[in-house]
Formats: structure tokens, C-alpha cells, sequence
């Protein structure tokens, strides 16, 4: 009976894997929106579903799932933007928020403070942006938005949230759904800025080091609407999509 019970479980794993492999390789190969600064690359619907894979797969499955997904849409076409770490900023913010819904907080406030920090200290960062407004120059945090997610990660919301998303109301769900979102996604954003940084300036040499100040000026304005539209997205598609799985399927990961 418990190699019974031990098979299904390895089958259902294995079912869910590819699955999920399979939407992320085809959501990965439609693009979005242009990424500033990089001629040519764009943003992936891949990204909407991106925190789901964290909540309902778990840290390990849905990390491998995403992994899995990008090298399969870059076989199938998708351009290679960041030396085949393509897979990292997804992966982060899925394995984080898996790590969540497993009760792992404090490894995730470590891993945001350590994204965080070091990108703050990137040689290629600007701390400050400035805004003109009224003919009058101010200097704002560029990571601001960062900052109050990592804030809403340590607060009580970073924990109550993930009690709302094992209940089955609807709207304790959603709740719960957006603020794992907010989180997961702005630490995918981390991410993908020290790549965005690190590799295409040194070694690739795709954009110059004096050409950083502008882009993250351009994208001070553009980031944030970005990032609370994939959290919305996230919040329709994966509140039904949590109450159906949650009594038939999950939780895959114990």
C-alpha cells in the first residue's frame, strides 16, 4: 500500500511538471512588452505566471518547472538574453514564494535583503533617479517600490498572507495571492536588474556603462506600472485556478 501510495505521488509530480513545463514554454515564447536598454529583448507572458508556480507547485517543483520551460523556449526560439540565466529571475521569485507557502520566512527576507543590498551597491545602479517636476529637480529612490515590498514581506501581511491563500474564500485568496505576488515579483524584478547590469554591460558589452544612468531613469517610470499589472494578472488567473487544484491536487511538495 505504500508503494502504492509513493507511485501516485511520484506520478502526479511528474504530471504537474510537465504540464506546468509545457504552459511556461509557450507563455515564454510570447512576448510583451520591450525591455529598455536591450535591443531586441522582450518581457514574456511567461511572466504572469511566473509567482503562481511558487504557490501552487512549491519551491522545488515549480523552480524545475520554470528551469525547465526556458531552455525548452530557448530551443524552440526564444532569444538568449542573459547567457542561458535566463531561467534565474522566474526561478527567484517562484522558489521564494514556494519557500513561503512552506513556512521558510526567514530564508526569504534573506534572500530579498541580499538581492536588495547588492544591488544597491552595483557599481552600474542608481540609487537616485531625478525627477524633474515643476522645474524642480528631485532625487527619489529608484528601488522605492522594492524597499516597501521587502517592508510588506516583513511585516504581518508577509505572513498572513499565506494563511488567506490556504483558505478557500475567495477573497481572503486574492488577498493573500496579491501580496505573495508583489513580493515574489519584485524580488523576480531584483533579479533580473543585476542581470540586466552585470551581463549585458561586462561581459557582453551589449550597452555601455555611461548609458546606464538614462535607462534606469526610464524605467523608474515604467517598472512599477509593470509590476502591479503582473500582480493583477496573477490574482485573476490564479485565484480559480487555486480553488480548483486545492482540494483534488495539492500540495505536491510536503
Amino acid at each position: 500500500m505504500v508503494n502504492i501510495i509513493k507511485n501516485a505521488a511520484k506520478t502526479k509530480i511528474i504530471a504537474f511538471v510537465s504540464i506546468f513545463t509545457a504552459l511556461y514554454t509557450v507563455l515564454r515564447l510570447i512576448p510583451t512588452m520591450p525591455m529598455i536598454g536591450a535591443s531586441g529583448a522582450t518581457f514574456s507572458l511567461s511572466d504572469v505566471i511566473a509567482p503562481l508556480y511558487g504557490v501552487i507547485l512549491g519551491p522545488y517543483i515549480g523552480g524545475f518547472s520554470i528551469i525547465l520551460g526556458t531552455f525548452l523556449a530557448m530551443a524552440l526560439g526564444k532569444p538568449v538574453v542573459f547567457m542561458f540565466l535566463d531561467f534565474l529571475p522566474a526561478t527567484v521569485g517562484a522558489v521564494s514564494l514556494g519557500l513561503l507557502i512552506k513556512r521558510k520566512w526567514a530564508l526569504v527576507v534573506v534572500l530579498n535583503l541580499v538581492l536588495l543590498a547588492v544591488f544597491l551597491i552595483h557599481p552600474l545602479t542608481s540609487v537616485f533617479v531625478d525627477i524633474s517636476m515643476d522645474s524642480t529637480v528631485f532625487s527619489f529612490p529608484f528601488a522605492w517600490l522594492h524597499i516597501v515590498a521587502f517592508a510588506v514581506l516583513l511585516s504581518p501581511l508577509g505572513r498572513k498572507a499565506v494563511q488567506w491563500v490556504d483558505t478557500l474564500t475567495t477573497e481572503k485568496i486574492a488577498t493573500g495571492l496579491a501580496i505573495l505576488a508583489f513580493v515574489g515579483t519584485m524580488m523576480q524584478h531584483l533579479m533580473g536588474n543585476l542581470l540586466f547590469e552585470s551581463i549585458l554591460a561586462q561581459p557582453l558589452g551589449s550597452i555601455p556603462a555611461v548609458a546606464y544612468p538614462g535607462i534606469w531613469t526610464s524605467i523608474f517610470f515604467v517598472y512599477p506600472v509593470e509590476r502591479f499589472a503582473l500582480v493583477a494578472l496573477a490574482v485573476v488567473v490564479g485565484t480559480p485556478l487555486l480553488k480548483v487544484l486545492k482540494n483534488s491536487f495539492l500540495p505536491l511538495e510536503k
